[in-house]
């Protein structure tokens, strides 16, 4: 084996790119209709039908600095910094409940014409975090103190300001993720068995007890046994994908968009896509996903040392479980979570540090260990 600088993994960069301009267009195509009517009826917060196009282009030029800014940096110069960066995304997780809340949730800080949302810095920080300190020479999961301190400690503080936000699908893909992550760092089957079996306790016991988001939990039960009976996001999501069939009723045509379906421009865009661009659209999106994916599990394989394989292995596992919980969400499989669509969802914060992610993706694979003979 041996290791070399390398040129970038041009194909991962193709395919987050794909996404990204397909993600602008169909932000503009599913919004259009409601920035439209906003105009007509409010007249100053919206200033036309392409007002979140404008918002988003402006987003997307920002993500690409930060996708290329990321590609750049040392990695091993910043591994330093990562306990500051840490302890500042835990600050900003609990300055959002000191700030005005936004739709009801204290999810997001705004910063004038920027909104910021701490706990996608928080999670990518995490995984940061814990790619640097469980690739510490003679640390081993097998030490249960470690457990106690520092891990438990800080994925359950930050877990928990998440719920106080509330955003549940922050902390499904947080959760997924780290497990999956201390798994890969050398967990024994049965420490991830007591992490799950814990974690399904408490989701128990915050729903069922606390009351969080049960109204939500117990209507998906219920659609389970009588589909009539379907939360009205998931009814109009259906019903949009359904209405596309196969061929799609073309770009810019779709009829659910135009306040029948619920957020069609970010929780929902899937749905969008499915109804304008049909079955072919969404086998598209899906294999731009899996293809983005595929190419991440291949740098984290290729890394020369644990530190880069489990930070390579946390960055795509975050976008990949954040992506699987949003489409399940669509096509009803689990409850509606408020989890956006990485890379095709409008909005700042996910797309900027979802494409600083793969910008980290980037960098590692410049220097991957080849097998040679």
């Amino acid at each position: 084996m041996k290791s070399k600088e390398q040129n970038i993994d041009y194909t991962l960069f193709l395919i987050i790119s794909g996404l990204i301009l397909l993600g602008s267009v169909m932000v503009y195509s599913s919004s259009s209709a409601i920035a439209q009517d906003a105009v007509n009826q409010l007249g100053k917060k919206f200033s036309s039908h392409a007002f979140f196009l404008k918002r988003q282009v402006v987003w997307l030029v920002l993500a690409y600095v930060a996708m290329f800014t990321a590609m750049r940096i040392n990695i091993e110069k910043v591994r330093r910094f990562i306990p500051i960066g840490l302890g500042i995304s835990f600050v900003l997780l609990m300055v959002v409940f000191i700030t005005p809340s936004i739709r009801g949730t204290h999810r997001w800080l705004s910063l004038g014409i920027v909104t910021l949302q701490p706990s996608e810095i928080f999670k990518y920080m995490l995984i940061f975090y814990l790619a640097h300190s469980l690739s510490q020479k003679g640390r081993t999961l097998d030490n249960l103190k470690l457990y106690r301190w520092p891990y438990g400690p800080i994925i359950l503080s930050g877990i928990a300001l998440i719920i106080l936000e509330p955003d549940l699908g922050s902390v499904l893909v947080l959760g997924t993720t780290v497990i999956i992550l201390l798994y890969l760092a050398g967990a024994r089957l049965s420490h991830i068995a007591y992490s799950i079996g814990g974690s399904a306790v408490a989701v128990y016991l915050l729903v069922f007890v606390g009351g969080y988001n049960k109204s939500r939990v117990l209507a998906f039960f219920t659609w389970l046994t009588d589909p009539m009976q379907a939360p009205h996001q998931v009814k109009q999501s259906i019903l949009s994908m359904a209405n596309g069939g196969i061929m799609g009723t073309g770009l810019g045509d779709g009829i659910l968009k135009q306040f029948f379906l619920p957020e069609p421009h970010t929780d929902f865009i899937f749905a969008s896509i499915g109804e304008e661009l049909g079955l072919w659209g969404l086998l598209l999106i899906l294999g731009l996903f899996f293809g983005a994916i595929w190419r991440g599990m291949r740098i984290a394989i290729e890394q020369k040392d644990k530190f880069r394989f489990l930070l390579a292995s946390g960055l795509i596992l975050c976008l990949a479980v954040n992506a699987c919980i949003n489409i399940a969400v669509v096509l009803g499989l689990i409850p509606t979570t408020g989890l956006t669509l990485p890379f095709l969802s409008y909005g700042g914060s996910s797309l900027i540090v979802s494409a600083a992610s793969v910008g980290l993706l980037l960098n590692l694979s410049r220097q991957r260990v080849r097998m040679t003979r």
